[in-house]
């Protein structure tokens, strides 16, 4: 059993619980448990080998014991017993974005039990009469239910990457390949991927698909050929193996890169220069014969066209091509450039690891610094600290900067913004801090002009930094806070605040467009991964992704600094508001 489906379970006990009205303690200890597993970058059953299961942050005995059960058994006994309680299709219900354990509750009261009477009762008007329901609830199940069957296809970035790198390092170990690269919407980065896709070259390709049909990960053989098969994961997410010709790689890697509409826009920039392109290669056209320019390589597609070679990143029809021809093509923002990540969360709050055991793996990461952020007091679940435990926390990271020298840890928080716009911490609390990352966590229904006058009347405050993942959304599970984010925008400008490119991956807030909006306003950006456990500052590969995108430069992100750097860019930025 793979971690994603441990993860699962774990998620599922945590959901009944909540529904059942357990302690929310405990249930936040199921939730924590199964993000803990699900972020694990090796499979549990490899770990159980080795007898390292119970050394993961957030996994206690009573864990370590469910999912010895799950790999010896693919079954969980306090899952099967709960499950009993409830309809199966009643899960089902979690997946809705705004659908939460009180509604869930009242509608198998009602005995509605699956998603269709759901969306039915709805479209009837019949849930208005049920407590804390109306009309306006009602539109927001069906925008949600809509939502859910649009995502249902689709797997989160993270999780599709994992999926490839699993698949490339099993063919690279167990298969005759040579090259293999990842194509699609995944080497494009995108949130959200329909489908995995994986090119390589053999002069062995049976053998390559033998290897790929029979990996573990494997729910169903959808179709199976020479040169390509496609299955059905586990998890429910299609993967599609092609082998291609050494001659024809970089031809494939670009047709089979995308996106459909920057190769229409490529072709038709073709047409007029007499060249073909294909997955094959790329050939001159004259008097009805074929002259091979290239397709070995994926430059030397574009090459025959006078092109650069365009970053998969901007392969969106959104204008690269005309700046390619222009010599105008940005110099996009590459993960080493990062120096450090300033959202990362400590065992004080809802973090999985001590501050030293984060700055440590900050430091083996290349980082020369980090923002220990974690939550106010609102955050209660979340462990957040009050203003007494802010600064006890103080003496513990003195501690961790002697333990652990040659990174700077800035001392933050990720302080909660109120409904009228105030935070969460006063003033003269947050004046002791190196770093603020202001973030909603609540009110999410707040109509427009309040939510936007709530943030900007945040951002105003002389020592917030930066505004945490902007628009509050959840892939898949919650819609975007209605906010006005050209607004918000430009308030940022004015105000010299920062905005985040959260990289987690069921985040990734700021999005692209939004991103590359505020480049064009001059509004500064980090990337930062909100990591609550080491493995999780690996995310931030996610955040470079989003940020180039938005055609995010080294120069556009605050964390290319040096940490002198960023402190002198802060306080200017502060001393601008205050």
């Amino acid at each position: 059993m793979r971690n994603s489906e441990i993860a699962r379970v774990f998620s599922e006990i945590a959901a009944i619980l909540t529904v059942r009205g357990e302690n929310p303690f405990k249930v936040r200890a199921y939730e924590r448990a199964a993000e803990a597993i699900g972020s694990l970058t090796e499979e549990a059953s490899a770990l159980r080998e080795r007898g390292e299961l119970a050394g993961i942050a957030d996994i206690g005995a009573s864990s370590v014991a469910k999912i010895e059960e799950l790999l010896d058994t693919g079954r969980c006994a306090l899952h099967q017993e709960l499950l009993q309680e409830f309809p199966p299709t009643a899960l089902e219900f979690f997946r809705v974005p705004g659908v939460g354990p009180k509604t869930v509750k009242l509608l198998l009261d009602e005995a509605i039990a699956t998603i269709e009477e759901l969306e039915t009762a709805a479209q009837a008007g019949r849930l208005r009469g049920l407590r804390g329901m109306g009309a306006k609830t009602e539109q927001e199940i069906l925008r949600g239910i809509a939502r859910m069957r649009e995502y249902g296809k689709r797997a989160d970035l993270g999780t599709a990457w994992a999926l490839a790198q699993a698949i490339v390092e099993a063919l690279r170990e167990g298969a005759p390949v040579d090259q293999m690269e990842a194509a699609g919407s995944l080497r494009r980065m995108k949130e959200t991927i329909g489908d995995v896709d994986i090119l390589v070259t053999s002069d062995r390709p049976e053998e390559v698909m033998a290897r790929f049909l029979s990996l573990d990960l494997v729910g169903e053989v959808v179709m199976q050929g020479p040169t390509k098969s496609s299955v059905l994961t586990r998890d429910g997410v299609q993967a599609d193996l092609r082998v291609v010709a050494p001659e024809s790689f970089g031809a494939a890697l670009q047709y089979f890169t995308g996106s459909k509409e920057h190769n229409v826009r490529l072709r038709d920039h073709a047409v007029r220069r007499k060249i073909k392109l294909n997955e094959y290669g790329v050939f001159r056209v004259e008097e009805g014969k074929e002259e091979r320019l290239g397709g070995r390589a994926e430059e030397e597609m574009y090459a025959a066209l006078g092109l650069p070679l365009i970053p998969p990143e901007l392969r969106e029809d959104q204008g690269e091509i005309e700046a390619a021809r222009e010599g105008a093509l940005p110099e996009l923002v590459e993960q080493s450039q990062i120096r450090g990540d300033l959202h990362v969360h400590s065992d004080w709050s809802d973090g999985h690891e001590d501050i030293a055991g984060m700055a440590r793996a900050a430091k083996a990461r290349g980082y020369k610094y980090i923002g220990l952020c974690d939550h106010s007091p609102s955050q209660t679940v979340a462990g957040g600290l009050s203003v007494e435990r802010l600064r006890e926390r103080k003496a513990e990271l003195e501690a961790a900067r002697r333990a652990v020298p040659g990174i700077t840890i800035l001392n933050g928080t990720e302080v909660d913004i109120k409904r009228g716009g105030g935070l969460d911490y006063p003033d003269e609390v947050l004046a002791e801090l190196d770093f603020v990352v202001a973030s909603v966590h609540s009110g999410w229904k707040t109509e427009r002009a309040a939510m936007t006058a709530r943030i900007i009347k945040a951002m105003e405050n002389p020592w917030v930094d930066c505004l945490g993942h902007p628009t509050g959304r959840l892939l898949g599970r919650r819609e975007p806070y209605d906010v006005d984010m050209e607004e918000v925008l430009k308030a940022a400008a004015r105000l010299g605040v920062a905005m985040e490119i959260n990289a987690y991956p069921d985040r990734l807030d700021l999005k692209d467009v939004h991103a590359r909006r505020a480049k064009e306003l001059g509004v500064k950006v980090i990337i930062s991964t909100d990591a609550h456990a080491p493995e999780h500052l690996d995310f931030i590969r996610f955040g470079i992704g989003t940020a180039r995108r938005g055609w995010l430069e080294a120069n556009d992100i605050l964390n290319t600094l040096s940490a002198a750097q960023l402190r002198s860019r802060l306080r200017r930025a502060r001393s601008r508001r205050s």
